[in-house]
């Protein structure tokens, strides 16, 4: 099991910068990999950006390419989204999400979500 807790949404102005925190415990050493998501109302959930724990490579969306950043702390075993140049279409429900191999399936666990608005 590994339990995932989100911080650091709020409201800021379009151009403004955020940075969300993921704090994770629980089975940490199970991960494979980190992410976060966003889902604004009446959307689908999206991937914004993720990386593999072992590898470490990236992967951004094309929408906040240039603008997010994802990153880890390991002593603290929290993850980072940095967001600047903020665009009202960033508005949406953020989730950070981490995904365990088990018995030749993947797990994946959420967050509760934190909201984020950007307004124009």
């Amino acid at each position: 099991q590994v339990q995932l807790v989100e911080s650091g949404g709020g409201l800021v102005q379009a151009g403004g910068s955020l940075r969300l925190s993921c704090a994770a415990s629980g089975s940490i050493a199970s991960i494979n990999s980190m992410a976060w998501y966003h889902q604004a109302p009446g959307k689908q959930r999206e991937l914004v950006a993720s990386f593999t724990i072992s590898g470490g490579s990236t992967n951004y969306a094309d929408s906040v390419k240039g603008r997010f950043t994802i990153s880890r702390d390991g002593a603290k075993n929290t993850v980072y989204l940095q967001m600047n140049s903020l665009k009202p279409e960033d508005t949406a429900v953020y989730y950070c999400n981490a995904r365990v191999p088990w018995d030749m399936q993947i797990v994946d666990y959420w967050g509760q979500g934190t909201q984020v608005t950007v307004s124009s």
